[in-house]
């Protein structure tokens, strides 16, 4: 149904670069040729994704160690046909920045109501709580995306 799907969240280190992870992997998996990438509203430009994603995305067997993160831009926008972010607030501010980007950004969680917390610079819980909110809402995506 998509050809590219960009994941979206603040820094681009912590939900966003699983998001993009585990997405990609679903789609490899599912045979499909969907591009997968993620940015921040307000990117550590350059910045490794966090190491404690980095660990519980490889305890999945999912290697995002070349992640880098990158701001949110126009081009971006433009190039992704649905933009998914792990806040409300986040979808009305991508949707403010770039309103060519309206109809076509939605939360994550959207269809089980749930929104991704942010786990920067907290303990290795709060990772898990928002890997289990990403996996929870990319299983609810799968249906609509192939």
């Amino acid at each position: 149904m998509f050809d590219s799907i960009l994941m979206v969240c603040v820094g681009n280190i912590c939900r966003s670069p699983m998001a993009e992870g585990l997405m990609r992997d679903a789609t490899v998996r599912a045979g499909s040729s969907m591009r997968v990438a993620s940015a921040g509203i307000g990117a550590l430009v350059g910045e490794p994704a966090d190491p404690m994603a980095r660990e519980l995305l490889a305890e999945q067997g999912v290697d995002i160690s070349a992640h880098r993160a990158r701001q949110l831009g126009a081009e971006m926008v433009r190039d992704h046909e649905l933009i998914l972010v792990m806040e409300e607030w986040q979808r009305r501010k991508v949707e403010s920045d770039f309103p060519m980007a309206r109809g076509r950004v939605m939360c994550l969680g959207h269809w089980s109501g749930l929104e991704v917390p942010d786990p920067y610079r907290q303990p290795r819980a709060a990772f898990e709580q928002a890997l289990e909110e990403i996996q929870q809402g990319l299983e609810d995506w799968k249906d609509k995306l192939w």
